[in-house]
């Protein structure tokens, strides 16, 4: 079927035109013609008179017509006429029994276009329940064309410019993409199984946002059973009340807890549930929940009660949330009396959906809170405990002023359901949050706080921890004196993170330390820790412990300013950038060497003449490394920071961490050890 043309033949619409009629005998023979026929199908009268009638019928349909036509006493139904150009009209047919003086039983039949007339006539029963439905109803012919709707169907003609009378999904509109429902309705007329409950969306161009349908299908047969078009049926459900309610919840998952932050994820919290639960929501935390505050036991009690919470998350339907009277990281006070109290005493919700402000509540013990809830017309009231693995971190309040309508048990379900979430995500970000800062302070603590060349070299140092989920790592470097005023210089990197590869980040540096005022070789110091850590992971098996494999990497290199050769070896560990006097930089080949830990490693050194003015740059991965780029990408970009680069050593350092890391997160700890050869030599 081509597309349909919603004006016929002489000019005349279909709404226009008056019935079609033709008369046929028993045996299927044409023997009436009117000129309304003619301009339906386009047949003159001689091209039909005395053929078969069966030619205007789809070939599948043609024997079940002629059986009825003798059986039967009247004739009704959907049906598609083929017209002399080729292309199909469907048409609802009616038919009454006659007898003729020259050819005796025959057949009257009119011909109606189905469009706009699927029902017989303006006037009937059935049609006029159809158009005031309240569902938007349309039909569809088998070339998606829209040939009937209903009154609701026609409304949605602005954001969906299909549902409109001859209109057919296979029009190109600017826009909007409708292969998915028309691969749908293929579906559904070459099954017969209807599609339920499909969502399609559109932007209306009134500007009203973002519109939802929910389109069930079902096809449409003939009187034979052959299809004959499309029923939909399409059902608003942009602003269904379940849908807001499935979203919320699934938003939540999405939007909640995206980072490891305490005060992050209380405000997730408070802005997720603004505006389609709540027109106002706080979320208050006790003060274990949330570290580096002041303890609320040294706050005064006010007017307004005692310090209880505070405050990490605050969301309004008003700019600025001026309910609100505590800003976010101060102190909350509540009253003895509160319902706020009543939730941390029992640990259950408190439900209020319509707030008693009258004289001798609670309220008379808070005047601040009064004078807000008489101020902004806060009528209902849930407040929801923050639990989580069966302790209390504080509450979430929701409040109700602009919207009417007062909380239901619903609400109350919704709002417990979103504080069940938020709770885990906060309990994760304290615990999370209290392990980094005791890594963090305890891998200060093991680092070298002075880093001191002792006139040998110029040093400095600059470490970086990492700001990705996964914590603090076990990244170290040192400078250590020797005798003949030598200076080594160290840089390691533990694997994993937290609090454990920190422990052993100190344990691997006193190591290191001990062993090189032995003045062993770089190559003969990294054998003897290697074997040191791989006897103390066989000790802690031994003793029930899981073994860690983990291992490290280590770079180790000494200086002897008398011949100014450094002499070092690696085990794992990216070689240094050498930076020359002219300002070009390369990366010593340095024999490989396994990580230590194993216990199974031999090592190399190699040694260096350094010129006056060279510098060394000795790092962990993290500087290089990153998801998205390898260990030789990462050199590259060192490389390039450095070369001719000439600035103070401290300087030095922050230009390249600024230049390689910037202020993305850094994905791994960094540290970065850098020491410069002096233009004069040392005093002997």
């Amino acid at each position: 079927m081509r597309p349909f043309e919603p004006r016929l033949n002489d000019g005349m619409t279909a709404a226009e035109l008056v019935p079609a009629f033709l008369v046929v005998n028993t045996a299927g023979t044409i023997i009436g013609w009117t000129a309304a026929t003619e301009r339906l199908t386009g047949y003159t009268a001689d091209e039909v008179l005395g053929r078969p009638g069966t030619r205007l019928l789809p070939p599948a349909d043609r024997s079940g017509w002629l059986r009825r036509l003798k059986e039967e006493e009247r004739l009704s139904g959907l049906s598609e006429i083929l017209c002399r150009d080729g292309h199909s009209v469907l048409v609802r047919a009616e038919g009454a029994k006659m007898l003729t003086a020259l050819a005796g039983d025959a057949w009257l039949v009119s011909l109606v276009p189905a469009i706009g007339d699927l029902f017989g006539g303006a006037g009937s029963l059935l049609e006029r329940l159809l158009t005031h439905f309240p569902v938007a109803m349309a039909f569809w012919d088998r070339d998606l064309r829209c040939v009937w709707r209903n009154a609701a169907a026609e409304s949605l003609e602005p954001a969906f410019p299909h549902y409109r009378i001859g209109a057919s999904l296979h029009d190109p509109i600017a826009g909007y993409d409708t292969t998915t429902i028309r691969e749908t309705m293929r579906g559904v007329l070459e099954t017969g199984k209807p599609a339920v409950d499909r969502e399609a969306r559109a932007f209306p161009a009134d500007g009203r946002g973002e519109l939802t349908l929910s389109i069930s299908l079902f096809r449409l047969d003939g009187v034979e059973g052959q299809p004959l078009g499309i029923c939909s049926l399409a059902l608003d459900i942009s602003r269904s009340q379940a849908r807001d309610r499935l979203t919320l919840l699934r938003e939540a998952g999405i939007r909640i807890g995206s980072t490891l932050d305490v005060k992050r994820t209380a405000q997730e919290l408070a802005d997720l549930a603004v505006p389609i639960l709540a027109d106002y929501v706080t979320v208050d935390l006790g003060e274990e929940v949330m570290p580096g505050s002041e303890p609320l036991q040294r706050l005064t009690a006010t007017s307004s009660g005692i310090p209880v919470f505070r405050r990490a998350g605050v969301a309004s339907v008003h700019d600025d949330a001026p309910e609100s009277l505590w800003p976010r990281g101060h102190a909350v006070f509540v009253p003895p009396s509160s319902p706020f109290t009543k939730v941390l005493d029992s640990g259950e919700s408190y439900f209020e959906p319509v707030m008693n402000t009258r004289p001798g509540s609670w309220l008379d013990e808070d005047p601040d809170r009064a004078r807000m809830i008489h101020h902004t017309g806060m009528h209902s009231l849930i407040i929801v405990p923050l639990k989580a693995r069966g302790e209390l971190l504080g509450v979430a309040v929701f409040v109700r002023h602009e919207n009417a309508q007062p909380f239901t048990t619903d609400d109350l379900l919704l709002a417990e359901e979103l504080v069940a979430r938020a709770a885990l995500s906060l309990d994760n970000a304290r615990r999370y949050t209290r392990e980094r800062n005791a890594a963090l302070a305890l891998q200060r603590n093991l680092l070298p706080s002075n880093l001191d060349g002792g006139g040998t070299l110029e040093v400095a140092s600059h470490y970086l921890p990492s700001d990705m989920h996964e914590g603090v790592g076990g990244d170290w470097f040192d400078a250590i004196r020797l005798d003949d005023s030598r200076l080594a210089l160290v840089v390691g990197d533990v694997t994993g993170h937290g609090i454990d590869a920190a422990a052993t980040m100190g344990r691997l540096r006193t190591a290191v330390r001990t062993l090189a005022y032995l003045g062993l070789r770089p190559h003969e110091l990294l054998a003897r820790l290697d074997d040191l850590v791989a006897r103390l992971s066989d000790e802690e098996a031994a003793d029930g412990e899981p073994r860690d494999a983990t291992g490290a990497t280590c770079l180790y290199a000494v200086y002897d300013p008398a011949t100014r050769r450094c002499t070092m070896a690696t085990a794992g560990h990216p070689p240094p950038a050498v930076m020359a006097p002219s300002g070009e930089v390369h990366f010593p080949n340095l024999p490989s060497g396994t990580p230590i830990g194993l216990g199974v490693g031999s090592f190399e050194s190699l040694e260096l003449e350094l010129a006056p003015g060279t510098v060394l740059a000795l790092y962990t991965d993290g500087l290089i490394e990153t998801r998205q780029a390898d260990l030789d990408a990462g050199m590259d970009r060192l490389g390039t920071a450095l070369a001719g680069a000439a600035l103070p050593l401290n300087d030095l350092c922050a230009h390249v961490i600024d230049t390689i890391v910037g202020d993305t997160p850094a994905e791994d700890d960094i540290a970065l050890l850098m020491a410069r050869v002096p233009h004069k030599d040392p005093p002997s």
